[in-house]
């Protein structure tokens, strides 16, 4: 019998995997342990900070249901979600980069025309969102289905106000030969990430805000393509050089162009006065 102690537990709990039958989770599980071991004996970390651990843990998954993923945020404010993406989609030059999918997506967003609006209740002020799909070479791509999602101006999801439509600010848009969309809505607001389950309480602790600057969502798949999930950063937000999440990148930053013409207002569906925000995305074609 071998007398386990803070020296040699490590090595045994790892040797204890030689039979795993996935390679892969042998390795995976053997880092994690490592890692794991590694951190609780830089710290020397105390019983009741391991029981604290424990308890913050279980509020976390406590927290999660159909609508909120609170395991998703923590993965996202610990910088997690945006390291595992850049590993994931490393992308060419010119392709559009990738961010954090968020712990708001919902499946099953109704289906619309080019050109219809996303706001059912018109909360807001008017933005008439315009761009393209390309390839690489810089040519249309038909048929690419963009999943778009975002918050009201209030700052929130409609899954997290009960006072909007369910669905709102949610909508498809396939593009057509020419790879041109463009939809209405409403100009998004930065807005803080939820802070009433444990992940709040922890940025409370460590000193930080828990604010997302202002953005539309995307996803963005077409067939032959590999699919991205991406946003659209509103310029000149306050909280573009601190996400709480880490997901802004420069190229992802569009400016949304006031405009006073009631005309102009007319011809595109809008009131007056409104936004026009501009932006193409580049779509990498799947390997052989």
């Amino acid at each position: 019998m071998q007398n386990l102690n803070e020296h040699n537990i490590t090595d045994e709990v790892v040797r204890r995997l030689q039979r795993v039958p996935s390679p892969r989770l042998q390795a995976i599980t053997t880092s994690l342990i490592k890692h794991l071991h590694a951190f609780v004996l830089e710290v020397e970390l105390t019983e009741e900070e391991w029981f604290e651990g424990i308890k913050f843990l279980t509020a976390t998954g406590q927290k999660c249901d159909d609508k909120r993923q609170e395991f998703i945020l923590l993965s996202d404010v610990l910088g997690v979600s945006m390291l595992v993406d850049a590993i994931n989609h490393r992308k060419p030059s010119g392709a559009t980069e990738s961010t954090v999918l968020g712990p708001f997506f919902v499946a099953g967003a109704p289906r619309m025309k080019m050109g219809d609006s996303i706001s059912k209740d018109g909360k807001g002020e008017p933005v008439y969102v315009s761009g393209r799909v390309l390839d690489l070479e810089g040519r249309p791509v038909a048929g690419a289905v963009l999943d778009i999602w975002q918050t009201s101006s209030d700052g929130f999801y409609d899954v997290q106000d009960p006072g909007q439509p369910e669905m709102n600010l949610r909508g498809l848009f396939t593009t057509a030969t020419d790879g041109r969309f463009f939809f209405r809505t409403v100009k998004p607001s930065s807005y803080p990430i939820p802070t009433d389950g444990p992940v709040g309480k922890l940025l409370l602790a460590l000193g930080r805000h828990p604010m997302r600057p202002a953005h539309i969502h995307f996803i963005i798949g077409a067939s032959g393509f590999e699919p991205v999930t991406t946003h659209m950063f509103v310029a000149g937000d306050d909280y573009l050089d601190s996400d709480a999440v880490f997901g802004v990148k420069g190229s992802l930053v569009v400016p949304f162009t006031r405009h006073d013409d009631a005309a102009s207002a007319h011809k595109l569906g809008v009131d007056n006065p409104y936004h026009t925000a501009e932006h193409d995305f580049t779509l990498v074609r799947k390997s052989k």
